[in-house]
């Protein structure tokens, strides 16, 4: 046939242009330490401009490594919680995943790395992976890519590659590593670990800066799936074995994979360094020079950004005298600083910050404070994300509250009912199809529908552009837990609505 060697061709190149590097991303963690804009809902990597970008650090994560780089399609594990605020995150992007593991608990590195790597095996038991966190900042992007490229190539000689920073500051909030001697043969200078090292004191933190050897560690590894299966079987065989049943019963669900919950609850609740990477001798290090910040508090993100002729950095409205080496960030109204000195002041509708720059890591202590009180605001902002979108309330009274619902194009909330209060939806923008016991009606701008106690109801958007509404609710319980759920297309459980 005339196209057979060209097709042919063309297949060998494209084959020459796909990797066998494979990022798997952790989209876990809760960044208690950036409260009040983390919370445990909506955690710092889906905030956007968070870095001072004007994207989140999890759209930045999976742009850095992306297929058309010619590295392969990535695997993310996320918490159940979080499961649609990441298909958000990832549509955004564009960057097509080519499976998102869903963790049914928190159980660390560990199990949810060695999940991906089963993942990964069963389609490509000669991968690298690239294993990341979804919540570092990395400046320099390009030497990011070859600096993968480069540990991949040790890898291959059987080797674990966890990347190093070279600390330029006594940080009290990274585990350190020391260096060993360098690697025979590999010539992209690689080094050997002597020792991991826990989260130090200030003194023994400026002790290693002056010593020099020490590193933070990264919590970026680049692994041989296939050797790091074997490794994990010879030194944690039950960790292998619980994280191997979790997966095998795993199901796809709304084009998620929810691991088994009952397997993947006996894996320990242990990190990949202590299950794995203390306990190998096949682990090296390699330094990794891209302006890298894992952004783990406010004097993190004072230091990566750019300040003005005294020293301050400003998000938001803010009207400064005085005021010197300082971070304001405000979601509010106005902040006004008059002789302030390495600050941070950080405000958001429901809640204000203010500490000094030198207890930034601190900001963590807080919130399991706030945890104890039971206090909502470590845990949800005033606006509320949804699958369907998302509501803030605008009023609050004894018998009556005042919503905005932003609901998307094609955004469906379940088919409810309330016990104790009625409610009133007036369109603002958008058309909304309204089912009141089974009958249903199209609602447009600027006109109402009323829904009255224990009538069941539903509000969805068929349109093709946002939909809003003002709630008007209006009764003597208005709590988010007086609501008697069914037909939800997005299988949430009750924990996940309240």
């Amino acid at each position: 046939m005339p196209c057979q060697n060209s097709c042919t061709n063309y297949g060998e190149r494209k084959r020459a242009m796909q990797s066998n590097i494979f990022p798997v991303i952790l989209c876990g963690g809760s960044g208690t330490r950036l409260w009040p804009l983390s919370r445990a809902m909506y955690p710092k990597q889906f905030i956007p401009s968070i870095d001072g970008t004007n994207e989140s650090m999890l759209a930045s994560t999976l742009r850095r490594l992306g297929p058309g780089m010619g590295f392969g399609a990535p695997t993310l594990l996320s918490h159940n919680d979080h499961r649609f605020l990441l298909r958000d995150e990832v549509e955004r992007t564009g960057v097509e995943p080519r499976e998102i593991l869903l963790e049914p608990l928190s159980r660390n590195t560990a199990p949810a790395i060695v999940s991906a790597a089963l993942s990964v095996a069963g389609q490509a038991p000669d991968a690298v992976l690239a294993v990341m966190p979804s919540d570092h900042v990395v400046q320099d992007a390009n030497g990011f890519v070859q600096a993968v490229r480069r540990a991949a190539k040790i890898s291959a000689q059987g080797r674990f590659v966890l990347f190093a920073i070279k600390p330029d500051a006594p940080n009290t909030g990274y585990g350190y590593i020391r260096q060993g001697d360098p690697l025979n043969g590999t010539g992209d200078g690689g080094y050997k670990i002597d020792a991991f090292v826990e989260k130090p004191d200030l003194a023994t933190a400026e002790r290693y800066l002056r010593e020099g050897g020490y590193f933070w560690n990264s919590g970026i590894f680049i692994l041989p799936v296939s050797l790091f299966l074997d490794e994990v079987g010879r030194l944690a065989p039950d960790l292998l074995e619980h994280a191997r049943a979790a997966y095998g019963a795993s199901e796809l669900d709304l084009g998620f994979r929810r691991l088994e919950a009952l397997a993947y609850g006996e894996c320990a609740n242990i990190s990949v360094d202590y299950a794995i990477m203390e306990k190998t001798e096949k682990l090296a290090m390699l330094l990794l020079d891209v302006g890298w910040s894992d952004i783990g508090s406010w004097s993190s993100i004072w230091n990566l950004s750019r300040h003005d002729r005294l020293g301050n950095v400003v998000r938001g409205d803010a009207v400064l005298t005085d005021t010197r080496n300082s971070y304001i960030h405000t979601q509010g109204g106005l902040v006004a600083t008059i002789g302030v000195d390495d600050m941070i002041i950080v405000q958001t509708p429901d809640a204000t910050l203010v500490a000094k720059q030198n207890r930034a890591q601190d900001v963590g202590k807080l919130v399991s404070q706030l945890k104890l009180s039971n206090r909502r605001e470590h845990e949800q902002h005033l606006r509320n994300l949804r699958p369907w979108g998302h509501f803030e309330t605008l009023s609050l009274g004894p018998r009556f509250q005042v919503k905005l619902l932003h609901v998307k194009p094609g955004g469906r909330l379940s088919l409810q009912m309330h016990h104790h209060r009625t409610e009133h939806w007036v369109v603002v923008s958008g058309t909304a199809k309204v089912t009141r016991d089974g009958e249903e009606k199209l609602v447009h701008e600027n006109e109402s529908a009323y829904i009255s106690a224990t009538q069941w109801h539903r509000l969805e958007n068929p349109g093709k552009v946002p939909l809003e509404i003002v709630e008007v609710q209006i009764g003597t319980y208005l709590g988010e837990d007086d609501i008697v759920r069914k037909d939800d297309i997005y299988q949430r459980a009750p924990h996940e609505t309240k």
